[in-house]
C-alpha cells in the first residue's frame, strides 16, 4: 500500500506513520515543521489551503508512485467555554479539523481508484460534548458528517471513507495538560494506529461510512 498520512510530525500522526511503515506500507508523511530533508517528509504550511496541500500532496504522490489511501491526522484541539468564548476559536477548529479534512480528501480523490480508502479522524466527544468542549465537539461533528456523506458519494467508484473516534489519548501532551488525570483509561497511539491500518487495508473492505470508537484503554 502507498499511503499520505497528514499530521505525521505529532504523536498521533507519527505513530500511525511508523505502525504502518514497520508493517511494509509505503507512506508519505505531511509535516509542519521539523526535519523535513529526510526522505518521504512533505512539508505543507497550512493544510486548509487547496494551493499549498496540492503542491504537498503532488510531490507525495509522485515520491509513492500513485496512492492507495489517506489518514487524515491533522487537526486541532482548544478548550474554551461557551459563555465568553470568540467566535474566532470556532472558526479555528471548523478551519484545523473539517476544513484540513476536506482538503485534503479533495486532493486524493483524483488519483484513488477502486480499493482506495481515506480514515479520518473524528472523536468521541462529538457525541456529548462537556464543558469547554463546544466548539471542537461541533468541529468534529462536522468531520462524521463529512465522512458520511463522502463514503456515500464515492462507494460506487469503490472507495472506502472511515472515520476513528478517540476519546482521550495518550500523548506527551495531554499528559503535560491533565498532570493529575487517570490515565489508565486512556488510549494509546499505537492501539489507534492499529485500528487505522485496519481500515486502510482490504480486511475491512466491506466497511465504509463508519464512526468507529477507539476509546478503550489499551
Amino acid at each position: 500500500m502507498r499511503i499520505i498520512v497528514t499530521g505525521a510530525g505529532g504523536a498521533l500522526g507519527s505513530a500511525v506513520a511508523d505502525h504502518l511503515e514497520k508493517s511494509g506500507v509505503q507512506v508519505a508523511r505531511i509535516v509542519r515543521g521539523g526535519d523535513q530533508a529526510a526522505p518521504g517528509r512533505f512539508p505543507c504550511a497550512d493544510l486548509a489551503d487547496m494551493s499549498l496541500t496540492g503542491e504537498a500532496f503532488k510531490a507525495a504522490i509522485a515520491w509513492l508512485g500513485g496512492i492507495d489511501g489517506l489518514v487524515n491526522v491533522a487537526g486541532g484541539f482548544k478548550w474554551e467555554k461557551i459563555e465568553g468564548s470568540s467566535p474566532a476559536t470556532w472558526q479555528q477548529m471548523f478551519t484545523s479539523n473539517v476544513q484540513t479534512a476536506l482538503v485534503c480528501s479533495l486532493s486524493v480523490l483524483p488519483q484513488l481508484k477502486a480499493g482506495g480508502s481515506i480514515v479520518n479522524i473524528g472523536a468521541a466527544a462529538a457525541a456529548n460534548a462537556g464543558t469547554g468542549m463546544g466548539a471542537y465537539a461541533t468541529a468534529k461533528s462536522g468531520v462524521a458528517r463529512l465522512t458520511e456523506s463522502l463514503a456515500a458519494e464515492v462507494k460506487a467508484r469503490g472507495i472506502r471513507v472511515n472515520a476513528v473516534l478517540p476519546q482521550t489519548i495518550d500523548t506527551p501532551q495531554n499528559r503535560q495538560d491533565m498532570p493529575k488525570a487517570d490515565r489508565s483509561q486512556w488510549t494509546s497511539p499505537a492501539a489507534i494506529a492499529e485500528v487505522i491500518h485496519f481500515l486502510l487495508s482490504n480486511g475491512s473492505r466491506a466497511i465504509t461510512g463508519a464512526l468507529i470508537p477507539v476509546t478503550n484503554a489499551a
